[in-house]
């Protein structure tokens, strides 16, 4: 028993540089707080008193802000950062050394009975305010980006962001790199406008750069299928996409 609420207690401080003390995490982190109430009222769960469980969770969730089902199976070195508005639905499973920030729910997409709330894999870290819903799969050492909404199965040691929720791969981290360097041309601030965010401006601006970038490669192939056919190409003045200067001509 103690063996386990030291290594609560270290998994703090491995996960959170604001940590200064153990009497600090033992007085002041409610997410401490919260799992050391979850385990006593997942044994009163697990061993038949369920009022005793569900009155002991709501508890907890009054004194620290975060609302464990006490039918949640959660593994060692769980640790949830700040916890505020934290949500565990009773047939989540959670294993070893995961990480929550505040405002993450695990929660079920149905009413029906069974399994209906995710399961999370040893390692698997889920940012502030994002959504887990429904008896899905996150993979050992996955990711999930803050205000995320993952309804589908995530491999191991992936990364998902958005809303929905979809991988980042190689090619996505391309093509935001030709996004950035045509809105560098154009003097355009880019800060917040990826496809990581679910802004239809923001997605809107997107795909304008991605037609700039494409259009710019189809010009350049036909200005070179043109000279090697022969054929003249009159080049005509373009603006260059360059941050445009304001001068004062007072």
């Amino acid at each position: 028993m103690f063996k386990r609420i030291q290594e609560e207690i270290n998994c703090v401080f491995d996960r959170d540089p604001a940590a200064q003390s153990v009497f600090e995490v033992i007085t002041a982190y409610p997410g401490f707080h919260a799992m050391i109430i979850h385990r006593l009222s997942h044994y009163f769960w697990q061993s038949g008193y369920r009022w005793l469980g569900r009155f002991s969770s709501h508890i907890g969730r009054w004194l620290t802000g975060i609302e464990i089902h006490p039918g949640a199976t959660i593994g060692r070195r769980f640790f949830i950062d700040h916890g505020m508005g934290v949500v565990i639905g009773e047939t989540a499973v959670i294993g070893d050394d995961c990480t929550l920030y505040h405002g993450v729910t695990l929660g079920g997409t149905s009413w029906n009975k069974g399994k209906r709330h995710p399961t999370l894999r040893n390692g698997v870290v889920i940012g502030a305010g994002a959504k887990v819903l429904g008896p899905i799969e996150i993979g050992e050492g996955a990711r999930v980006g803050s205000n995320s909404v993952v309804v589908k199965p995530v491999p191991a040691g992936a990364t998902v962001v958005g809303i929905p929720a979809h991988i980042i791969d190689r090619k996505s981290k391309q093509k935001a790199a030709n996004r950035d360097a045509i809105a560098q041309k154009m003097g355009f601030d880019a800060y917040g406008a990826t496809a990581d965010m679910p802004d239809p401006i923001a997605n809107a601006i997107n795909h304008m750069l991605d037609h700039i970038h494409a259009m710019d490669k189809q010009l350049e192939s036909l200005k070179q299928v043109l000279n090697e056919a022969g054929i003249e190409f009159k080049n005509q003045a373009i603006p260059e996409l360059n941050h445009c200067e304001i001068k004062d001509n007072e």
